[in-house]
């Protein structure tokens, strides 16, 4: 987790929460416009959902910018995608958790499914994201 904080420090997070405000924003704003309940507690997971993978990809789409840790830190994320996607995953589940509790009522448990399945989506969608920028990016890791 140390690796993967290190490499997330270098994240470009001015990007990730802009990215992530104007997402919920423009969900909720839909959903006020179209037919049918506007979802607010969706809206949010939508904007802590993109911000976590903003985050996560823009972390390690530079390799060779930053300070030495950070560069081996990045390194290392571009060869373990899986394990790196561990850390905005798990972030994006802890922030989701609180959402899910008091906007969309579902209880404790009901809260805590949402939230873990908002994680592991996010997880799935780093680690994916993160493995082809390393096969498909043109950089060499070692």
């Amino acid at each position: 987790m140390s690796l993967a904080g290190a490499a997330l420090r270098g994240a470009p997070w001015k990007a990730a929460a802009i990215t992530g405000a104007a997402s919920a924003a423009i969900s909720y704003v839909m959903g006020v416009i179209l037919p049918g309940p506007a979802d607010f507690a969706w809206a949010l997971c939508l904007g802590v959902s993109l911000f976590s993978l903003v985050a996560a990809i823009g972390a390690v789409r530079k390799p060779d910018t930053g300070d030495r840790v950070t560069r081996q830190a990045r390194l290392w994320s571009l060869r373990h995608p899986w394990r790196f996607a561990l850390y905005p995953g798990l972030g994006a589940a802890v922030m989701m958790y609180p959402i899910q509790l008091v906007f969309d009522g579902e209880g404790v448990f009901g809260a805590a499914r949402d939230a873990a399945l908002g994680g592991a989506a996010v997880y799935l969608i780093a680690a994916g994201l993160t493995a082809i920028s390393r096969n498909g990016g043109g950089q060499t890791t070692r």
